[in-house]
């Protein structure tokens, strides 16, 4: 059985806790696997160039647990052998995430794209703004970010209306199958749901004719939860703000970089300053915990 950790810290050159036989390194380790038992996913904020590091398990006999820092997780499970655990990187991206749906929401309802346009071009044109106040913001994907974007929009005097994969009455929260009902009276829809087989394409033709004209889509889960195709049809009635696209990145010629009504990030929402320092804090709790055989956080799959 293997009898160390493999884990890139790159920001952070401190030894590994007490007890603890691990090795940090840089950039994609390419010798040396066998033994290595827990393996930290080098973390970057998209799935891109990340493949390359995911192969590495199949090149780890002794693996015993992988360990994400991202919150999703579902590309790594056809990869990983029956008796191999996988925890992820849940809570640490909640601020992160948050403040960056907030910022576009807020981009959005205040146009400050068109703003910076101006600036550039030296022209002073004031015109009437939206407001994100009074606003019906539907969350969809009431999990622990969904709560953190919630927090974050209740000072701003919204009405947030929860929506996750089951209902919760106890917690006021609405299943996905009420969505249809509830989406003709949303100002604003937040998109914060991990993909599956169930979301895959949840925001499609029909949820989108179902919006209010000018309503506003931010998108901060994963990309192809959202349907591009359909979103380019509605031919700007509907707004968007993406910090996510399917395909991700989009080619230079994809329709989506000039879409009107369309406010593009590339996948940045998660990785803020916040983000590494709590991520450093979990690791060294995480890693103490596998050496000392206590149970691990955020387990999301037991090995077997």
């Amino acid at each position: 059985m293997g009898s160390r950790a493999l884990v890139q810290w790159e920001q952070n050159q401190r030894n590994a806790p007490e007890g603890v036989a691990a090795d940090l390194y840089p950039g994609t380790p390419r010798a040396g696997l066998e033994g290595v038992a827990f393996y930290q996913v080098p973390y970057t904020p998209s799935t891109q160039g990340a493949d390359d590091r995911l192969d590495l398990i199949a090149r780890m006999p002794d693996l015993e647990v992988v360990q994400l820092l991202s919150a999703g997780y579902e590309h790594v499970l056809p990869l990983l052998p029956d008796h191999v655990t996988l925890c992820n990187g849940r809570g640490l991206h909640d601020a992160s995430t948050a403040e960056h749906a907030l910022a576009l929401i807020l981009a959005a309802q205040r146009d400050l794209p068109r703003w910076a346009r101006a600036q550039r071009e030296h022209r002073w044109g004031p015109v009437p703004l939206r407001s994100l106040a009074d606003a019906r913001v539907v969350v969809v994907g009431y999990g622990s970010i969904g709560k953190a974007v919630e927090a974050r929009l209740l000072p701003f005097e919204t009405e947030v209306v929860r929506v996750a994969s089951r209902a919760r009455p106890e917690e006021g929260v609405h299943g996905a199958g009420e969505l249809h009902d509830l989406l003709p009276g949303a100002d604003v829809v937040v998109l914060t749901t991990p993909l599956t087989e169930a979301t895959r394409g949840l925001i499609g033709a029909r949820e989108l004719a179902l919006l209010r004209d000018d309503a506003l889509v931010v998108n901060v889960g994963r990309g192809p939860v959202l349907d591009t195709r359909a979103l380019l049809a509605e031919r700007g009635r509907i707004r968007a703000a993406l910090d996510v696209t399917d395909p991700e990145p989009p080619p230079v010629d994809h329709p989506l970089w000039e879409a009107p009504g369309v406010f593009l990030t590339p996948h940045v929402a998660g990785g803020s300053a916040a983000f590494y320092p709590r991520a450093r804090a979990f690791m060294d709790d995480q890693l103490a915990r596998w050496g000392a055989g206590e149970p691990l956080r955020n387990v999301v799959r037991e090995g077997r």
